[in-house]
C-alpha cells in the first residue's frame, strides 16, 4: 500500500498532500519534493476509519501546536479526556496525543480518536507498561514480543504517529547507574526500558526489532519520532 511517502517520490498528489498546501499556502510543486525526501511529513494512517484533518509537519511549514491528555494508573475518566480533546478541537489544536496507560488503553484510544478528527499520535511504550501491570503484575515482566505488540497495535488502530523510546541502550541504562545521573531517568518511557534492560541484560526491544517496526510503519503509514527516553529533569549547575 502506497504511503505519503512513496506516492509523493512518484510524484502522485494525494488528497492529504493537497489539504497540507491548501492550509499553508503553498503550490503542490513546492510540498511533494519535500515529502518525497523526508524534510515534510504528514502523518496520515492509511486504516483510520473517520475523514480527518490532516496536517504537514516539517521545514518551511507552520509551527503546529500539539495537547497531551490521557489517563493515569491513579485516574481513569474517559468521559473527561474527551471534554479535554474537544477543548482542544475547539481552540483549534493541530494534533493530540493520547499518553494513556490507566484503564483499557486500547478502548480509550479509540474513543479519544473518534471524538477528535484530527492527527493523532500515541506512546506505544505506555500500553505495553498498562499491559506489564494488568496482565504480569509488574511492568518489569513485559517480554519483547510486548514491547513490539503494543506498538502494532497502535498502528492497526489507525494512530497517525507514535513515540518510540528507541534513544536509550543497554549500555546507557549501565552508564547512568555509574554516573549516578541528575534528576535520573525522568522519561516514563525510559525508565521502564531502562529497568527491564537491567533486570533482563537485553538491549532495548525497539532497537533490537527496528527493522520489523519499520515494516509495520509502512505498512499503515504511520510516523514514528524516535524518543531519547533520557529528558533534562535537572537544572543542576543551572545560575
Amino acid at each position: 500500500m502506497a504511503t505519503q511517502m512513496t506516492s509523493a517520490r512518484r510524484g502522485v498528489a494525494t488528497d492529504e498532500m493537497k489539504q497540507v498546501a491548501k492550509d499553508e499556502d503553498v503550490s503542490l510543486e513546492w510540498l511533494i519534493p519535500k515529502i518525497a525526501k523526508g524534510s515534510i511529513i504528514i502523518p496520515s494512517n492509511n486504516v483510520r476509519p473517520q475523514k480527518i484533518h490532516n496536517v504537514g509537519i516539517g521545514k518551511g511549514l507552520k509551527t503546529k501546536v500539539n495537547v497531551n491528555i490521557g489517563t493515569s494508573t491513579l485516574n481513569v475518566n474517559i468521559e473527561e479526556e474527551v471534554e479535554k480533546a474537544k477543548v482542544a478541537i475547539k481552540y483549534h489544536a493541530d494534533t493530540i496525543m493520547d499518553l494513556s496507560d490507566g484503564g483499557d488503553v486500547k478502548k480509550i484510544r479509540q474513543t479519544l480518536m473518534d471524538a477528535a478528527p484530527i492527527t493523532f499520535g500515541t506512546v506505544p511504550i505506555y500500553e505495553a507498561y498498562n499491559y506489564g501491570v494488568e496482565v504480569h503484575k509488574n511492568p518489569l515482566n513485559l517480554t519483547e514480543d510486548d514491547y513490539i505488540k503494543a506498538f502494532e497495535n497502535n498502528a492497526k488502530d489507525g494512530v497517525d504517529y507514535t513515540t518510540v523510546h528507541c534513544g536509550i541502550t543497554k549500555d546507557i541504562a549501565k552508564r547512568i547507574l555509574k554516573v549516578q545521573r541528575y534528576g535520573g531517568v525522568v522519561s516514563k518511557g525510559g525508565t521502564i526500558t531502562a529497568a527491564w534492560m537491567l533486570k533482563h541484560d537485553k538491549e532495548n526491544p525497539y532497537i533490537t526489532h527496528y527493522d520489523y517496526m519499520m515494516e509495520i510503519a509502512k505498512k499503515y503509514d504511520v510516523t514514528f519520532s524516535l524518543g531519547d527516553a533520557l529528558s533534562p529533569g535537572s537544572v543542576f549547575g543551572t545560575p
